[in-house]
């Protein structure tokens, strides 16, 4: 099966700066693809050179099989948008924003049941009569979604599509994704939150306008450059957080270390041992154990890698 979205050496520069630098990715149908990089990296510009809102000066890129270059109308027919800010009316009500975004579209005779289709996937139908100024901050995700889904798209791009909305909306949001993805969408989507990102199918990550890693979130967590050579890492379960930070930085072998909820994730001297460790900071053996690097970690040593 074709990738719904394939890019090759994209470059997009204004003036002398190149603001997406040669970049190449590929995403499979079906999937959700996370797209990450700090504020100012360029994934605003690749996206919207991928909507075919802007030309790009180097390189090709493709949306669901047409060039972004010289088949922009195709492109902007097969795809849906997903802002980060609330894009929609919010003195009109549900009901009415779907009217308005079908007319939009040109559905004609497709658009009442194009709505009706919407409500259902996203679960908005005893708010249909409410202005979406009224609305919670959840379900004003869940409604701008059905904007962008109800001329039935095969991609969907989505600017951090949980921004500013409570943990079990954001649960809630992630699910249909994932139902609408089993279901044949593609979403590319950007995110700040790892624990989106963790969910993601394949991720790429993008730093002033060049792609520093891509793959699975478990292969980017892998790279060698996220743990720096003669280093591990260990999770040292706290207890009292605070007081064992203080006691970590006190170790001459800790290069790093960061509070993970309860725990404290620590990058130490590869000579140092669990044991030696949990002896330094005055702990019992069982509360310093060796972990992986997470996805942060990962995104956290790469960027740092890339200033230096």
């Amino acid at each position: 099966m074709r990738p719904a979205i394939e890019v090759q050496d994209l470059t997009k520069r204004y003036g002398e700066r190149n603001v997406v630098d040669a970049i190449s990715l590929s995403v499979d149908a079906g999937t959700i693809f996370g797209f990450l990089g700090p504020n100012g990296s360029g994934k605003s510009t690749t996206i919207k050179v991928l909507c075919a809102l802007l030309r790009p000066n180097g390189g090709r890129a493709s949306v669901a099989g047409y060039d972004v270059a010289t088949q922009g109308d195709a492109v902007r027919r097969s795809i849906g948008y997903m802002a980060q800010a609330f894009a929609l009316y919010g003195d009109l009500t549900v009901d009415e924003n779907l009217e308005f975004y079908a007319r939009a579209y040109g559905l004609g005779k497709r658009g009442p049941q194009r709505k009706r289709d919407v409500i259902e996937v996203v679960g908005i139908e005893r708010y249909r009569h409410y202005l979406g100024s009224r609305l919670s901050g959840g379900w004003q995700r869940r409604l701008a979604l059905a904007t962008a889904l109800i001329h039935d798209p095969p991609v969907v791009f989505l600017d951090e599509p949980t921004a500013g909305i409570d943990p079990v909306a954001r649960r809630d949001l992630w699910d249909l994704l994932f139902k609408l993805a089993a279901a044949g969408k593609t979403f590319f989507v950007t995110t700040h939150y790892m624990d989106e990102a963790e969910r993601c199918s394949t991720l790429a990550y993008i730093y002033e306008g060049k792609l520093i890693a891509s793959g699975t979130p478990d292969e980017i967590s892998a790279l060698r450059s996220v743990t720096p050579a003669g280093t591990v890492r260990y999770a040292v379960a706290a207890g009292n957080v605070m007081d064992i930070f203080r006691r970590v930085h006190a170790v001459g072998s800790v290069r790093e270390a960061t509070i993970f909820g309860r725990d404290i994730h620590v990058v130490v001297d590869a000579a140092t041992t669990a044991a030696q460790l949990a002896h330094e900071l005055d702990l019992d053996p069982s509360r310093v154990a060796p972990i992986a690097p997470s996805l942060e970690d990962a995104f956290v040593a790469l960027t740092r890698a890339r200033e230096r």
